[in-house]
């Protein structure tokens, strides 16, 4: 897998608009990436931005950090890069931290797909002042980085656990 193919990042948008299930129930999806994953848990009501990432990683061909169901677990893995199309960003949260994958940046702000974003699959964005890393799969060319985009539009993420 050649950076500039990004394989993984056609599967990430692929996968917007997956969700949890309301109420005792679980998403299949969800529940299919964790058993792949060989999870000792099975419902989509624990956080699961690390499912996510860890799904699309695995998928791909990589390797997994040894919690990859923790968040800041990943701002280990890999290599440390500049904000990067298809990068893992790491950021803080209330209680933890998130991650997701950049689709674009600002200087303020980086937006991004993840898992447990408002409960789904979705791309937000982010201040950048919560950014803890971003991260890089192991054995690949470091990425080109993004350029700033101009605008600071949209609502800034507040649900990701």
């Amino acid at each position: 897998m050649t950076t500039a193919s990004l394989a993984w990042m056609g599967y990430v948008v692929a996968q917007i608009g997956v969700r949890e299930v309301p109420g005792p129930r679980n998403s299949p999806i969800i529940a299919r990436w964790l058993t792949a994953l060989k999870a000792w848990w099975c419902d989509d009501a624990t956080p699961w931005c690390g499912v996510f990432v860890a799904h699309v990683m695995q998928k791909s061909g990589f390797c997994l950090p040894r919690h990859w169901y923790r968040a800041k677990d990943w701002a280990s893995w890999g290599t440390r890069c500049e904000p990067a199309y298809g990068a893992i960003c790491v950021v803080e949260r209330p209680g933890g931290g998130h991650l997701f994958f950049v689709t674009r940046i600002s200087p303020a702000f980086v937006w991004g797909v993840g898992g447990n974003q408002g409960d789904r699959v979705c791309e937000a964005k982010f201040d950048r002042s919560r950014v803890i890393g971003f991260r890089w799969p192991p054995g690949l060319a470091a990425p080109s980085p993004l350029r700033p985009v101009a605008g600071d539009e949209g609502l800034l993420s507040e649900i990701e656990a």
